[in-house]
């Protein structure tokens, strides 16, 4: 009876030791991986973080803002405290600022080459939008960059998917081939594609720093045939912080504006797709495109980021909310979006 009873507690003895053992396992691990050990590192809203540490998630709202001169210049030399971001008229603290440069570093960047090549478009304009485009890229080439060929005339077609390969972008390039019998241009609907494929494919970070997100449209100004309003276009790229840059090459003005000094505006340019997202709308009046693209290369390029946190209460309000980004006295900034559309159902 004794030695039954001794069994009985030699096994519950046992089973004891065992629940006990494998009960501190898991502290054992997370005692051995140092990930696990190291605190979460918490800071104040209006703190600024180290610049090597960029704490994006869903509620910071980052302004891309592009500075000029009297002599429309960039101006690169500004600091944090030379801007004051304003959320509906009440300043904010800034979380985050970020210059184009950071010790040698340049901005990552995505973009899309959007390449009208509807029967409007001349023999001529192709070959040197080729080389512009060349052009531009190459200008960046020193930068962490992902590019994206896309084509547009009576349809929307993707030549090249974003890559970071030379070759592939060239290869991409030499595939471009006019529509000549184009009937419509479907300029909306190739950059509502490319704000599509920017969201998709294109991470909102790169090696812990903002990238910068833009479409590049190159096209005679004349858009036929969209089924997707000029609205809903910029309310999508402000929505995903993407500027749109507009290149009107010569074949619209020409037929326009024969005898005109200046070209007269495109419907393209009325439309504000390129003024309400931050970015530029030019008119390559020129044989040469190739100055005017790497132009466009140094502004993309330049720009500052002011991010923030808004208030609670205008998070999940599903309001639009005014942001305004004032600077030094004599300078002109463009901002990349007017304001953001906050997540919840509108009051």
């Amino acid at each position: 009876m004794k030695s039954r009873h001794f069994i009985k507690l030699l096994h519950l003895s046992t089973f004891v030791i065992l629940f006990g053992v494998i009960s501190i396992l898991p502290c054992l691990a997370q005692e051995a991986d140092p990930k696990a050990q190291r605190p979460r590192q918490v800071f104040r809203r209006g703190e600024q973080q180290p610049e090597d540490v960029v704490k994006i998630d869903t509620d910071l709202v980052s302004v891309d803002v592009v500075v000029n001169d009297f002599e429309g210049l960039p101006v690169r030399n500004l600091r944090q405290e030379d801007f004051k971001i304003y959320l509906d008229g009440v300043e904010q603290p800034l979380a985050f600022f970020q210059v184009e440069r950071r010790s040698g570093e340049p901005r990552p960047l995505a973009i899309v080459f959007a390449l009208d090549i509807s029967g409007s478009m001349t023999a001529e304009e192709m070959d040197r939008l080729r080389s512009a485009v060349n052009a531009f890229s190459t200008r960046l080439s020193g930068h962490p960059a992902l590019y994206a060929v896309m084509a547009f005339g009576m349809n929307v077609k993707t030549l090249q998917k974003f890559t970071s390969e030379r070759d592939k972008l060239d290869r991409a390039f030499e595939r471009i081939a006019r529509e000549p019998n184009g009937l419509s241009t479907h300029t909306y609907d190739a950059v509502d594609d490319a704000i599509r494929l920017l969201v998709r494919h294109a991470p909102r970070t790169r090696e812990r720093r903002l990238m910068k997100r833009a479409v590049l449209v190159v096209t005679d100004g004349f858009p036929v045939g969209d089924t997707v309003s000029a609205s809903t276009v910029i309310e999508r790229a402000n929505a995903a912080d993407v500027s749109i840059y507009v290149v009107t090459l010569p074949s619209y003005s020409r037929m326009m504006a024969v005898s005109a000094q200046t070209p007269l505006p495109t419907p393209l340019e009325v439309s504000g797709l390129a003024d309400l997202t931050g970015g530029r709308s030019v008119y390559a009046e020129e044989s040469n495109y190739d100055p005017l693209f790497r132009a466009l290369a140094e502004e993309v390029s330049s720009a500052y980021v002011l991010a923030f946190y808004p208030p609670e209460q205008k998070r999940r309000d599903g309001q639009f909310h005014n942001i305004r980004v004032e600077g030094p006295n004599g300078l002109t900034l463009r901002q990349s979006r007017p304001g953001f559309q906050a997540e919840g159902k509108k009051q």
